[in-house]
C-alpha cells in the first residue's frame, strides 16, 4: 500500500514533527509513504473567505500534485474535509479536473480515519501514565464525520487516564479566518475552552487538528497554563516509543 502525505500549511510551517510522527506510524504498519513536493495549500482559507476563483486554481494545483497517489493521508480533518466535500462542487464543470477530483475524493483520509477505517488498526501498542483529554475539532467531527476513530485509538493506549472534556463539542474559536475577522469573539471562545480543559486536570490535551491546538495552546501560554498540547499522531508516536 502506498500513501502520499498531505502535510497542510500549518503542519509544514509550525508543526513539522507531527508529519514525522504520521510517517513513522504508517511505516510501522508496512505502508510506503511518499511526499509530493509540488503540494501547496488545499484552498480552504480562500474558499471560506469567498474567493472561489482563486480557490479553484489552488484545487487544481493540489490535484496535479496528488493525481498519481493511491491514498492521500493528512493530519488535519479540516483540510481533508475541504478536499472531500468541496472539490467536486468547485470543479463540476471542468472536464479535465473533475475525474481526477472524483478519484482523490474517494481516497483522501484524515490520519485517524485512515488508521481505523482503512488499515483496521485501533491498538498501536502505545503506553502512557498521563491524564489525557480530547478536543474533537469541528471540521473533523461535523464536516468529515470522524468522531469515534480518534477515541478508539486513545482508549487503547495502555495506562492512559482518559477524561471527558466538558462541552467538548463546542468550537475552540479558531475557525481559520474567523479568528482573524472576529478576534474578540474568538478569544472568548478559546478562553472558555481553556477553562474546560483545566477542569479535567489533564496533563495533555489531544486533538486531530493543528489549527485548534495552535489556538488553544496560544491562549494557554498567555495565561501561563502548563497543560501539554499535542496532535494525536505525535501523542501516539511518543507512546509507541515508551
Amino acid at each position: 500500500m502506498r500513501v502520499s502525505l498531505f502535510i497542510t500549511c500549518v503542519a509544514d510551517s509550525l508543526y513539522p514533527e507531527v508529519g514525522e510522527s504520521v510517517v513513522r506510524i504508517l511505516q510501522r504498519y508496512g505502508v510506503d509513504v511518499d511526499f509530493p513536493m509540488e503540494q501547496t495549500c488545499c484552498g480552504q482559507p480562500s474558499f471560506n473567505s469567498g474567493y472561489w476563483d482563486e480557490t479553484i486554481q489552488l484545487a487544481k494545483n493540489w490535484l496535479d500534485a496528488f493525481k498519481d497517489s493511491e491514498y492521500v493521508v493528512t493530519p488535519s480533518g479540516s483540510c481533508a474535509g475541504m478536499v472531500v466535500h468541496n472539490y467536486l462542487e468547485l470543479l463540476k464543470d471542468d472536464a479535465h479536473y473533475r475525474p481526477i477530483a472524483e478519484k482523490l475524493v474517494a481516497r483522501t483520509y484524515e490520519f485517524t480515519q485512515f488508521l481505523v477505517d482503512v488499515l483496521g488498526v485501533t491498538d498501536l501498542g502505545a503506553k502512557t501514565s498521563q491524564r489525557v483529554t480530547f478536543h474533537p475539532s469541528c471540521h473533523c467531527s461535523r464536516f468529515l464525520g470522524v468522531t469515534e476513530q480518534p477515541k478508539q485509538l486513545l482508549q487503547a493506549v495502555e495506562g492512559i487516564d482518559l477524561v471527558e472534556l466538558p462541552d467538548a463539542d463546542i468550537c475552540c474559536g479558531f475557525g481559520g479566518t474567523f479568528s482573524v475577522k472576529m478576534s474578540e469573539l474568538s478569544s472568548a471562545m478559546a478562553d472558555e475552552k481553556v477553562e474546560n480543559v483545566e477542569k479535567t486536570q489533564a496533563d495533555v490535551l489531544v486533538s486531530t487538528d493543528l489549527g485548534c491546538l495552535m489556538n488553544i495552546s496560544g491562549r494557554m501560554r498567555r495565561e501561563d497554563k502548563t497543560v501539554e498540547v499535542k496532535h494525536i499522531a505525535q501523542f501516539l508516536d511518543e507512546g509507541m516509543k515508551s
